[in-house]
């Protein structure tokens, strides 16, 4: 895959419990092998294998999965209409579609984190592919063990309280990971809840004051959960950015981009595409970084162009953050906005420092409204941003900061 990517996965601390997994796939062949390949690491346990959603949603109350892999097309039931069905016998429910690298099955995918979906994974169109790609097996593994461990811990505070409270114990106040109410993790992948303290998770780092410079570009960042966090901003953003080009690197494959591309449009009323090389940006549009290809910029006599190109992956990704983001600075500078939303991977974090170098100004989104804290908790561990906020405070402040108003 253009955009698989290294990580460990926070929450799987030796001696937890593993991560229950279910599996959902019509084709026999690959739902053994997603379920080896689970069963293999020491932080999964597959409790269920089914071949097609109807029996899966039957099964959930008895095998009580932390995570179901469904895939979207299987007969009597397919992944979509099984969905809710799913999330309603069990609200916390982490569900990652599976699809194969077309537009439909892209369309459905996204469609399906607006449902409740936490994520997804694309999966190589033929069944010998699967069986020897290495980055699907990776990023599946990844994504089951990052998304589940989450759920894990947002949902233990209260499994902790009620453990001591049977035990006879007086149950002492639980600080949770993460500020966010634990009653409905599900909702949590999808919308930004606000922490009982804004800035709770982020009062022990360190960040630096905005430009002084008004912002001539804006930059974003994102991985695992951000087609959801970028539709939130795009439409906050939207009537703010008519004097300045926005640049999107979201790690996602061919197809996905273009499509994301269309919904950013969508929720910021703006044109949008992806990016082509050799066009010249222009104020009030948006550009989506191609899946399997970097996009940076270039400056010359006619303006800022996009060059695209097929280089190796950065930090295991491609489109990857860093490289657009170091590119930027070196055209704006102290007149660059760049945004890390949530994601896997610490991918954009070199970025942050670059831009930092040149006076720009950076946003990141906080722990509690992450989906993944692996991109922007690099970034905010850098100590050069200017602020680390819940998401749906993110758009509203980036309005502002691109009117000239830092406050």
């Amino acid at each position: 895959m253009a955009f698989a990517q290294r990580s460990v996965p926070q929450g799987t601390d030796p001696g937890s419990d593993p991560i229950k997994v279910m599996v959902v796939d019509d084709a026999v062949v690959i739902r053994g092998l997603l379920t080896r390949w689970l069963g293999e690491d020491k932080g999964l346990k597959v409790v269920s294998s089914q071949r097609n959603g109807k029996l899966a949603v039957d099964d959930i109350e008895k095998s009580n999965p932390d995570v179901v892999v469904l895939d979207i097309e299987m007969p009597e039931m397919d992944g979509m209409t099984a969905l809710p069905l799913m999330l309603a016998k069990k609200r916390d429910l982490v569900v990652i579609m599976a699809s194969t690298l077309t537009r439909r099955n892209a369309e459905i995918s996204l469609k399906a984190l607006s449902l409740g979906a936490a994520d997804y994974v694309p999966k190589p169109e033929s069944t010998s592919e699967v069986t020897t790609s290495v980055d699907f097996r990776r990023e599946l593994v990844e994504k089951v063990k990052a998304l589940g461990a989450r759920a894990l811990r947002m949902r233990g505070p209260v499994r902790t309280m009620r453990a001591e409270t049977q035990a006879g114990r007086t149950a002492q106040p639980v600080r949770p990971v993460s500020a966010r109410p634990a009653t409905d993790t599900r909702a949590s992948f999808r919308q930004a809840g606000q922490p009982a303290s804004p800035q709770a998770g982020a009062a022990a780092l360190k960040t630096r004051p905005y430009s002084s410079a008004r912002p001539r570009i804006l930059a974003i960042g994102s991985s695992t959960g951000g087609p959801q966090a970028l539709q939130e901003v795009m439409r906050e953003v939207g009537t703010a950015m008519n004097d300045v080009p926005v640049v999107i690197t979201q790690h996602m494959p061919p197809t996905f981009t273009a499509i994301l591309a269309e919904h950013m449009g969508k929720a910021a009323l703006r044109p949008a595409k992806e990016g082509e090389h050799g066009e010249f940006l222009k104020p009030g549009n948006i550009y989506v970084a191609p899946g399997g290809k970097h996009m940076i910029l270039e400056k010359d006599a006619g303006g800022v162009k996009i060059v695209l190109n097929d280089g190796p992956p950065v930090n295991f990704c491609k489109p990857a953050v860093d490289p657009l983001f170091d590119s930027v600075a070196k055209i704006y500078g102290s007149a660059t906005l760049g945004i890390i939303l949530t994601g896997m991977g610490h991918d954009g974090a070199n970025g942050v420092k670059t831009i930092a170098a040149g006076g720009g100004s950076i946003i990141t989104q906080d722990e509690a409204t992450s989906v993944v804290w692996g991109m922007p908790g690099a970034a905010a561990q850098t100590g050069m941003c200017c602020d680390i906020l819940p998401l749906k405070d993110i758009g509203p402040k980036i309005s502002r900061v691109l009117k000239g108003n830092t406050r």
